[in-house]
């Protein structure tokens, strides 16, 4: 006998619905393992420890995810796609190309506080794209290319309505992206009700730019001591080793900034540099030290530069704004490039807090340079911690730039790409 109309079906709230089960599960599974993921990193992070944070067996994951490769792409594609069903759902609400720009930055931080209080799933920090298979990768890619046009055209939109004054907008959505990569680590240095503040805080930086003064802030011309030249005795040995030392760490940079810390081979970087594997061997030890010294070597130059910006004569803004341009010189030439923070959490936790301790001296220092602009009134009453953390994660995405757009002057595009911190996104 045959169902009637009128016989009740298992709805999708419905706990026999089998088919919504799983679609929960998976996204449990999914959420438990990017919060694994940006905490302790993918290398550290085994597939039992996420099977058994959900109280599974390890069996019973298989049945969602054969391999942490493919997990590590299905979290990437997970919170790719919800940024972007976010931004269908930001402009069915609003008509503003700024407004738009604005939910879309504000929604960063909420996300993040959704899952820590158990209100949404975890969002993994997209660090590790270069490392996936090729086929991962290239979807991935696609997803995040997808997410940034429809971020640019917004800007492009409200430069045309005149809501937001005229940028390059390919380098300021770069730098939009790269200043909400690393909230994900930042925020758990604030308390979780002032979060709300905090992204209020950070967009009033992106909207009114840090310069206090009437019109925009231009720039001025780059000062030439920027730049160390090394010249090398022809018989001085240790700088020669030094220098041998420095070329592994800048060639390690790029292939870790390219293809991650997994698909990272040592005999290839040897290969690059026609150096022998015993050559090579003899100053490199493994790939976990020459990852750790990209970071210290990264850590020098960002360090010297600070310490040049001290030297520097003129108002606090000024010295921000020759960091912000050299580090992005140091990045983009031959002296980088700098080592990316996407391949921070492949280092064994001791050295990690290492690395990211030096970091937050670093950040301080040019926390320092922001609060001199304060108290000589280049810069606005703004909080500085917000200022540091945002540009800095706009920093470490500098690199590549030339994949992004035409480059005929490096400092120009530098110039371009660190506008919107001190000009803002809104008519001045």
């Amino acid at each position: 006998m045959g169902k009637s109309r009128d016989t009740p079906t298992a709805g999708p709230g419905s706990p026999f619905n089998r088919s919504a089960q799983q679609d929960a599960k998976r996204t449990a599974i999914l959420s438990q393992a990017a919060r694994l993921f940006n905490s302790k990193g993918s290398r550290a992070t085994t597939l039992r420890d996420i099977a058994e944070t959900l109280g599974l067996t390890k069996t019973s994951l298989y049945y969602y995810v054969r391999t942490k490769e493919e997990l590590i792409y299905q979290c990437y594609r997970a919170t790719l796609e919800h940024h972007l069903r976010s931004m269908e759902e930001i402009e069915q609400r609003h008509s503003s190309p700024l407004e738009r720009a604005r939910q879309f930055f504000l929604l960063q931080f909420e996300n993040w506080l959704a899952a820590q209080e158990n209100r949404g799933p975890h969002l993994a920090a997209l660090l590790e794209i270069a490392s996936l298979q090729s086929e991962h990768r290239i979807d991935v890619e696609a997803h995040y290319i997808a997410m940034f046009k429809r971020l640019r055209s917004y800007l492009r939109a409200g430069i045309e309505a005149g809501e937001i004054r005229p940028c390059e907008t390919t380098a300021t959505t770069r730098a939009m992206l790269g200043s909400l990569d690393w909230i994900f680590y930042w925020l758990h240095s604030r308390p979780r009700a002032q979060i709300g503040t905090t992204a209020d805080q950070a967009w009033d930086l992106l909207a009114h730019g840090l310069y206090s003064g009437a019109g925009e802030y231009q720039p001025t011309a780059m000062s030439r001591d920027s730049v160390s030249e090394n010249y090398v005795q022809g018989f001085d040995r240790d700088e020669q080793n030094r220098l041998k030392q420095e070329a592994f760490y800048k060639t390690g940079s790029w292939f870790f900034n390219k293809k991650g810390f997994n698909g990272t081979s040592l005999d290839e970087i040897a290969e690059h540099l026609h150096v022998s594997k015993g050559a090579f061997y003899y100053h490199i030890r493994n790939k976990e030290d020459l990852l750790f010294n990209c970071y210290v070597y990264s850590q020098d130059v960002t360090n010297e530069i600070h310490q040049q910006a001290l030297q520097l004569g003129g108002t606090g803004l000024h010295k921000v704004d020759q960091v912000c341009r050299r580090v992005f010189l140091a990045q983009n030439s031959e002296r980088g490039p700098l080592i990316r923070y996407s391949t921070i959490t492949a280092l064994p936790i001791p050295k990690r807090k290492q690395i990211l301790q030096r970091t937050e001296a670093i950040d301080l220092q040019f926390g320092e340079l922001i609060r001199e602009g304060i108290a000589d009134g280049s810069i606005r009453s703004i909080e500085p911690f917000i200022a540091q953390q945002l540009i800095a994660g706009a920093i470490n995405a500098a690199m590549d730039i030339k994949l992004w757009r035409r480059v005929d002057d490096l400092d120009a595009v530098a110039v371009d790409y660190f506008d919107i911190f001190f000009n803002g996104l809104q008519p001045r």
